[in-house]
């Protein structure tokens, strides 16, 4: 596509067509097009059979990259209506067997100058033109004509042949110089030839030396709503152009016709010549600025040619009218954060966008829940073009709703907004003791409380990949006996923190739940350092051989805790026997302790004594349905308690001196069950010499009723 300098709406594209490219021209910046009119005769005068449309002029129009060359084709504002150009006639564009075509007319007619491609240059504003062959052959001579290309004269401007690389011509009346530059071959240096053409005007033109041309599309002197009259030189005459020439003598405004006007935006041209609605556009769709009361552009499917200067005629018909803009429904209406983003920090300032795409804003109520429990109402949507602000109390899930309504409807939109804050603090609360292929339920328990914003991530056992939820808790089972790790890790915004325990795995087990005298409440800061202290010093003091015992004391006051009895790692005597050795130790156990025969040295002058909880006594637990009620009183018992502790942890401090403290009071106690022993005179018997843990465990009671009655 090629724009015609000098006249105003013309262009010349190349248009591919049935696998032809073939050369349009318009004169109404693309309204209309046609062909291009061949010439009748060519260089010799023989007649030239081209016939509209099977045969046509066709132009090559790629511009030079080089800026002092002319290229394919050559228009000048300072000579309007002269166009050169490279092409060949036929049925379609080639590149075999072209020529070089001039028209003087703004392309209305066209003549053939050469027979070969050549570099054409306008000198004193279209007065003359100086043609040179293309830089590929090496040239010695230029042509020059003075009558728009009807006659050529050859002159020589070097010695030796010149590849031309361009021309650079000067303008100015005073100093007319033009300078070819190039090379005598590919080797050689730059080489400069100026040529002063002054002395080819021999004077400066007179009234007498003009004539008028008047620009017409095929004899239609309308061309974009103007009739133009412009001055040109006569053909043949050596006079020079002044500064004071004025190529357009007149101008004068058109009536408006069909022609002046093209389809408008979203209207496309029938074969009947008419502009209709395109099938993607609908022509009832009044702009999203329209507002009650106001007037809008009602397009008629054409709009004027851009740059046209005509008036009146038509130009009614086809204007677009002014019509009010009528009322309507809200519709289109979208909810969005500022930024764009779905999450909020808890009480930080979030901005919310309305829009709205159609309806009258000014008489459009528009609602805002912020599905906190508030919300906003504003009767008229301009008002909150800023957005609306609102600060998060609380974090969770928030369903945010906007409501826009008028008297013809309504529209509404939503969105979910998710305002976190950081986790400071995460406790996973776990059973001890689990039954082998028995579901147990794992809670995490976080602070600050959350809702519905976390991801848990719990790493079970030696899984390699996580199990991943959304609720604090989950249900699990264990296939296989011994100790298993289990890890939570809680994720929020880009904080992740998490918590492990250790479960004991069983196909059965024995407890007993354990209560204490009251004054060991008055010493405890019911913190977990604080209740794994308490719970070893437990153990320790009920049996030596300590392998089978698990304790764990629970949270709050009074101080509670829970026996585990654990069956041997190797059960080569068989289940049946395992069960009968659990339930004698548990026997024996409970009676030393309804005896008040298990104590332990909280501090100097505190003795704490061991308990069995009068309420029930646990019986042997194993996956089988009918102890499956007592262990899950257990379980909910341990994620009851554990909410507790959680939220006192908050508020107590660790006791240092426990730990430290708990080791010396049983090497205290060691030590005073040493010195009983040497002084007893009763043969002393070691555990190793029973084979039975209902022995040990007999042997053991006895030792220590005998140190309590010597204490």
């Amino acid at each position: 596509l090629v724009s015609v300098a000098g006249i105003k709406g013309m262009l010349i594209a190349n248009r591919r067509l049935d696998n032809q490219v073939k050369t349009y021209i318009t004169y109404n910046k693309g309204r209309d097009w046609r062909l291009l009119q061949a010439p009748a005769t060519d260089l010799a005068g023989n007649d030239i059979h081209c016939i509209l449309p099977f045969c046509s002029l066709h132009l090559q129009l790629q511009t030079s990259e080089n800026p002092y060359l002319s290229g394919s084709i050559s228009t000048k504002a300072s000579a309007p209506g002269i166009i050169v150009a490279t092409g060949n006639i036929g049925s379609d564009l080639s590149y075999n067997n072209v020529g070089m075509f001039i028209s003087s007319d703004a392309g209305n007619n066209w003549r053939q100058i050469f027979e070969e491609e050549h570099n054409v240059w306008f000198l004193d504003k279209g007065g003359a033109l100086v043609a040179v062959k293309q830089p590929t052959v090496p040239t010695r001579h230029l042509q020059i004509s003075f009558d728009e290309g009807r006659q050529w004269t050859r002159h020589s401007f070097s010695l030796v042949p010149l590849f031309v690389d361009g021309m650079l011509v000067e303008a100015g009346t005073e100093n007319q110089i033009m300078t070819f530059f190039g090379h005598f071959s590919h080797r050689s240096e730059w080489q400069l030839i100026k040529i002063d053409y002054k002395s080819i005007f021999n004077r400066k033109c007179t009234e007498g030396d003009y004539q008028t041309w008047h620009l017409h599309n095929k004899g239609e002197p309308c061309v974009m709503g103007q009739k133009q009259i412009y001055m040109k030189r006569r053909p043949g005459n050596y006079c020079m152009l002044g500064k004071d020439y004025a190529k357009v003598l007149s101008a004068e405004s058109c009536i408006c016709r069909a022609h002046d006007f093209e389809c408008d935006y979203g209207y496309e041209r029938r074969r009947e010549g008419n502009c209709l609605p395109a099938f993607w556009f609908n022509p009832a769709v009044v702009s999203r600025s329209c507002s009650q009361g106001q007037n809008y552009l009602n397009s008629t499917g054409y709009r004027k040619v851009v740059s046209n200067n005509c008036i009146k005629g038509v130009k009614d018909m086809y204007t677009p009218r002014k019509q009010m803009c009528p009322n309507r429904a809200p519709k289109g209406l979208s909810l969005s954060t500022r930024e764009g983003k779905l999450t909020a920090d808890l009480h930080t300032n979030v901005t919310f966008l309305v829009h709205l795409d159609e309806g009258d804003s000014m008489r459009t109520n528009i609602q805002l829940d912020f599905g906190d429990g508030t919300a906003v109402s504003y009767s008229n949507l301009s008002w909150i073009e800023e957005g609306i602000r609102h600060v998060y109390k609380t974090a969770g899930i928030f369903r945010v709703s906007a409501l826009a309504e008028n008297t013809l409807g309504f529209d509404t939109t939503t969105l979910y907004l998710h305002v976190t804050c950081p986790v400071e603090h995460v406790q996973l609360l776990a059973p001890f003791v689990a039954i082998k292929n028995k579901e147990v339920n794992l809670t995490a328990v976080v602070w600050p409380i959350h809702s519905r914003t976390l991801t848990y991530f719990w790493w079970l056992g030696n899984s390699t990949e996580p199990v991943i939820s959304l609720d604090g808790s989950i249900s699990y089972t264990f296939t296989s006996e011994g100790m298993n790790t289990v890890t939570v890790q809680v994720s929020s915004a880009n904080a992740i923190l998490q918590d492990t325990k250790t479960i004991a795995v069983q196909e059965f087990f024995k407890s007993l739940l354990l209560s204490f005298s009251p004054n060991l409440d008055e010493y405890n800061p019911d913190v977990p350092e604080w209740r794994q202290d308490v719970g070893r010093v437990i153990k320790k003091a009920l049996l030596q051989v300590s392998d089978q015992l698990l304790v764990e004391v629970f949270p709050g006051v009074p101080t509670a805790a829970e026996l585990f009895l654990l069956p041997h790692k190797n059960q080569s005597e068989g289940r049946k026997k395992s069960e009968e050795e659990l339930e004698q130790i548990s026997e024996i156990l409970a009676s030393a302790l309804n005896q008040n025969l298990v104590e332990f040295e909280l501090k100097p002058g505190a003795r704490v004594i061991v308990y069995i909880t009068q309420l029930t006594l646990a019986p042997l637990v194993d996956s089988s349905p009918r102890h499956s009620s007592s262990a899950m009183l257990m379980l909910l018992s341990v994620v009851f308690l554990g909410l507790a502790v959680f939220l006192i942890y908050k508020f107590k401090r660790k006791i240092p001196w426990m730990n430290i403290y708990a080791e010396v009071n049983q090497e205290k106690e060691q030590e005073m069950i040493g010195s009983v022993s040497q002084s007893d005179s009763t043969p002393k018997t070691t555990l190793s010499e029973f084979s039975t843990p209902k022995e040990v465990m007999e042997k053991e009671m006895d030792a220590r009723v005998k140190r309590k009655i010597h204490t």
